[in-house]
């Protein structure tokens, strides 16, 4: 529930249950996509072009790519007057993980971007949020027609079988909201569960 403040003048203003979520996934998964097209605020975004001396990050299914998160996204939503989330997009490649214990701490729990063009390059980010009890949904990004049935991508993933998977497009801002929105009710039903 939103707590009230009084102004000086004597009025009341509600102010919103704020939340921290993340919005993990692998190199190219569409982090700062989504975060970007569901943000009510210009994001903040960290992104570095990638050079042809770099070596280090594969293209392979997203040869189109030209930049790569270094740091984190930021954005926020605001759900209802009673909710805002804080989104905080990770780094996608290993060697930017060590920002992810920062970022990860105080997250009500994750969004885990799955490209089924890249499928397996979501594995760490569902392990470490596994390893670590967070709370997370598998949301799948619908590039292009290269889809598979949410029964086939859990198989494919070993997800326990409570975690939801969802498909959206990051590029649609509805869509992306929805998706949060599942993740606040997973983590809510999830609470009442063990209550």
């Amino acid at each position: 529930m939103a707590s009230v403040r009084s102004d000086q003048d004597g009025n009341q203003k509600r102010i919103p249950i704020a939340l921290k979520i993340l919005v993990a996934g692998g190199f190219g998964a569409g982090k700062t996509t989504m975060v970007s097209s569901v943000s009510e605020i210009k994001p903040l975004q960290t992104e570095e072009r990638l050079t042809g001396a770099n070596h280090t990050d594969s293209t392979e299914g997203v040869e189109a790519k030209t930049t790569t998160t270094v740091t984190m996204d930021f954005g926020r939503i605001t759900i209802s007057e009673d909710l805002q989330l804080y989104l905080f997009g990770t780094p996608g490649q290993d060697r930017f993980w060590f920002l992810w214990d920062e970022l990860a701490h105080g997250a009500l729990g994750a969004v885990v971007l799955a490209d089924t063009r890249r499928l397996a390059d979501c594995f760490p980010s569902i392990d470490y949020f596994e390893q670590r009890g967070t709370p997370f949904i598998v949301a799948v990004n619908c590039f292009d027609d290269r889809r598979f049935g949410i029964d086939a991508i859990s198989r494919a993933l070993d997800l326990s079988p409570e975690v939801p998977i969802v498909e959206f497009d990051a590029r649609m801002a509805l869509a992306a909201r929805d998706v949060l929105i599942e993740l606040v009710e997973y983590v809510a039903r999830r609470q009442m569960a063990t209550a």
